[in-house]
């Protein structure tokens, strides 16, 4: 019997594997394969479809296993959880690579694109970038905890911090204002961390053709920009600009029944580091909205006032997705739409 569908549980050194041939039966069933013998025993399979969850490595694994001329399909692990039988088998990592296997041939599963090398050397720059960020909001809030011990009170704006903070050290007792410097002094080498990492970011961005046209429309920066980039390639996993909204978690949740429709908060699901971007790029759109004629700009600031500023931010940021998937797939340049307006009124 032959291997037509193999579903691999991934772990750090012991991976289990399920086969089944072409009328579902199993042929290759290995609950212990540890990870100096999984890629030659792959190697040695005749060409077939292989399918991972879409974790620590499963990039790495996915384009090892491509070189050898199989198919490889990455799914999100919360889509395997309903092949587990319903608990029959229990949870273990059998149970996980048959889920997988199982999971991966249905005919609307829909699945994570791989990566290129490339692709995860740039979201290696955005990751550490953002543990540098994360780390100095951590260390800012650190100050201000033990700064309020002593009663001063900071606001939360980083830049007030810093100056005030350094303003207030001559103050303190001698221990407190040891510990204190020390934070803001880490502050100050964790900004000149992200300065560079933000340098590397932007050059990268405007060495490269479709992140320039991604930095054409509102809201999309080199951060943006790359990351998109990098994340979604040439948007051609994606049917449409809806289906990378949906993948990003930008779009509301349905609680629909019997034929009543029920829309709830958005979903947030898929990567929430690039929706947080995009969230952020469309507060910048909202607040230059503001007296520009455009047809988004108006778009945006009636919204606002429709529906409120977050629901307004959450709207941009999602037409944001579709557009970007529209010039990475078809290779455009942004055309921003300009209603005919009176010539007393038109734009300089």
């Amino acid at each position: 019997m032959t291997v037509v569908f193999l579903g691999i549980d991934l772990a750090k050194n012991v991976f289990a594997l399920h086969g089944v041939d072409a009328a579902g039966k199993p042929c290759l069933v290995r609950p212990q394969v540890r990870r100096d013998q999984l890629t030659e025993l792959i190697a040695k399979l005749p060409p077939c479809t292989i399918a991972m969850e879409a974790c620590s490595g499963a990039h790495h694994w996915a384009r090892t296993f491509s070189a050898f001329g199989h198919t490889v399909k990455l799914i999100a692990p919360r889509f395997v959880i309903p092949f587990r039988m319903g608990g029959k088998r229990g949870k273990n990592d059998q149970a996980d690579a048959a889920a997988i296997c199982e999971a991966m041939q249905r005919p609307a599963m829909r699945f994570v694109p791989v990566k290129s090398v490339d692709a995860q050397s740039m979201l290696a720059l955005h990751a550490t970038r953002q543990g540098f960020v994360q780390a100095r909001t951590a260390t800012i809030n650190r100050l201000r905890g033990l700064l309020s011990e002593f009663g001063i009170v900071l606001p939360l704006k980083a830049q007030t911090i810093r100056k005030r903070a350094a303003e207030a050290l001559e103050g303190l007792p001698g221990w407190a204002r040891f510990a204190c410097t020390d934070l803001l002094s880490e502050v100050g080498r964790l900004d000149e961390r992200i300065d560079t990492y933000d340098t590397h970011i932007r050059l990268s961005a405007q060495h490269d053709a479709t992140c320039r046209r991604l930095m054409q429309m509102p809201g999309i920066g080199p951060t943006i920009a790359s990351a998109l980039r990098a994340s979604v390639g040439g948007g051609h996993d994606f049917d449409n600009g809806g289906q990378l909204a949906s993948w990003l978690g930008l779009v509301p949740g349905q609680y629909s029944s019997g034929g009543k429709n029920r829309l709830g908060r958005i979903t947030k699901a898929g990567d929430s580091y690039l929706r947080m971007l995009l969230i952020l790029g469309a507060r910048a759109v909202l607040a230059a909205a503001a007296g520009k004629k455009d047809r988004i700009s108006r778009w945006a600031v009636s919204l606002a006032e429709r529906r409120g500023y977050w629901k307004a931010v959450v709207a941009i940021a999602a037409k944001n997705a579709r557009m970007a998937w529209a010039m990475l797939s078809k290779g455009e340049d942004f055309k921003p739409v300009e209603d005919a307006l009176p010539a007393d009124v038109a734009p300089a």
